[in-house]
């Protein structure tokens, strides 16, 4: 009969189960020993190549702040100002760096609802590091957004605030909110740069007013009518931050931060300028990622032909007022009829596509654009893209005592073949 000994049974049962791993377990001195036998440290977990999740108890901007807080990361944040143009502008710099868009979700701790997603890329420096951009224009409800966009902006190096045609007063109203939260802190960024996609006049003017009691630099560029314009002010800016003695002189170094040329989109003239990181397309609105050289270019619609087809929208029953906009610059291109005027339904129908494709992607429903109806008290709202227009959308009111919705839009369906009539 054989004696039973305790001992050597832990002791083997502890050796198989220390088979079974891949590393037997370390004991190192502080968090950075361990931080340090990885990657470096980044916010979330990677769960694919382009994806990192966030897990939290509290609200995403609280705990995004506490991510910068601790890991105080260097970044450029992207802002949108009456445009939206952040997000297109990344796109084509990281598809001319041969990089991917990445996401940052953040979740429900527990749940794993998500409660925003942020978009970002990394570009290569020139010792090897990378350096990150962040559009703010976040995938989130409303407080949520607002609340990432500021910290955001308040924790990066440099933040990028890409300010569309606006009017003086729309502008000043548009920014207090920002200025407001720079004066109240923590606002841990110091230089702000000003891209106007319209006359700057009036950007400066309101720089002016933004830096006001910050202690931030402000800066505004010339007018930007190019992403290549956009980057270049981008880049160039970011040296001068990372390097202000270097960046001051002409024949300086570049700095060890700041991104190496990008490769040209084929078919450029001339290699290696900083034109040829995203190419010569029109920032007038911001225009989508470059297509295919395969894909032949859009021929622009005829002004005379929207014209003529608002009017005929406008012949039907109880239509009170359409207009085709710009869904980019949220401005009218033609309007018939009578109130509201064409730049309310263009400025109303942009907010609307935003905040509709901004729900579609949060619930995972896709990113096409909305054909919507609504009704209201005395009225009923068509909103949908122009066919076959890319970057255009008709937004109409009717009468809803004397107009049926669903003939009114079978009816607006119809009238799409005026789009294909000779100008």
């Amino acid at each position: 009969m054989s004696s039973y000994d305790p001992r050597a049974q832990a002791d083997e049962a502890w050796q198989a189960t220390r088979a079974q791993t891949a590393l037997a377990t370390q004991i190192l001195r502080d968090e950075n020993d361990y931080l340090a036998a990885g990657a470096r440290p980044d916010i979330g977990r990677q769960v694919s190549p382009d994806v990192r999740e966030l897990f939290v108890s509290c609200e995403p901007a609280l705990a995004l702040q506490q991510q910068f807080e601790h890991l105080q990361p260097e970044y450029i944040a992207v802002h949108d100002v009456g445009t939206t143009s952040s997000r297109k502008l990344l796109a084509g710099i990281a598809s001319a760096a041969g990089r991917s868009m990445q996401k940052l979700v953040i979740r429900r701790q527990g749940f794993g609802t998500p409660l925003a997603t942020l978009a970002f890329v990394d570009l290569p420096t020139h010792e090897g590091g990378q350096l990150r951009l962040f559009t703010t224009e976040a995938d989130a409800d409303t407080a949520a957004r607002h609340g990432v966009a500021r910290v955001l902006l308040a924790f990066s190096r440099l933040a990028v605030l890409m300010v569309g045609d606006l009017p003086a007063h729309v502008m000043a109203s548009t920014l207090k909110p920002l200025h407001e939260a720079m004066v109240a802190g923590p606002w841990h960024n110091r230089h702000l740069l000003l891209l106007p996609l319209a006359t700057p006049g009036v950007v400066s003017t309101q720089g002016s007013e933004l830096a006001r009691g910050t202690g931030v630099d402000v800066r505004t560029t010339p007018q930007v009518t190019r992403p290549s314009d956009a980057w270049g002010f981008i880049s160039s800016t970011w040296s001068r931050v990372r390097d202000p003695a270097g960046a001051s002189g002409a024949a300086s170094a570049p700095s060890a931060q700041h991104p190496r040329p990008m490769p040209p989109i084929p078919g450029r003239a001339v290699p290696g300028d900083t034109a040829d990181i995203v190419g010569s397309l029109s920032l007038r609105p911001m225009p989508e990622v470059p297509r295919a050289r395969s894909e032949a270019p859009e021929t622009p619609v005829p002004a005379a032909l929207l014209d003529r087809y608002v009017r005929r929208l406008n012949e039907l029953a109880g239509m009170v007022s359409c207009c085709v906009f710009d869904i980019a610059a949220g401005r009218p291109v033609a309007h018939a009829g009578s109130r509201p005027d064409g730049a309310a339904l263009a400025a109303r129908g942009a907010e609307m596509i935003s905040a509709l494709t901004a729900a579609s992607r949060t619930m995972g429903l896709g990113h096409a654009l909305p054909d919507a109806a609504v009704t209201l008290g005395a009225h009923h709202l068509v909103l949908r893209p122009v066919p076959r227009h890319p970057g255009l959308a008709l937004h109409a009111v009717l009468d809803k005592a004397t107009a049926n919705l669903t003939l009114a839009r079978l009816q607006i369906q119809r009238l799409d073949a005026v789009l294909d009539e000779p100008a």
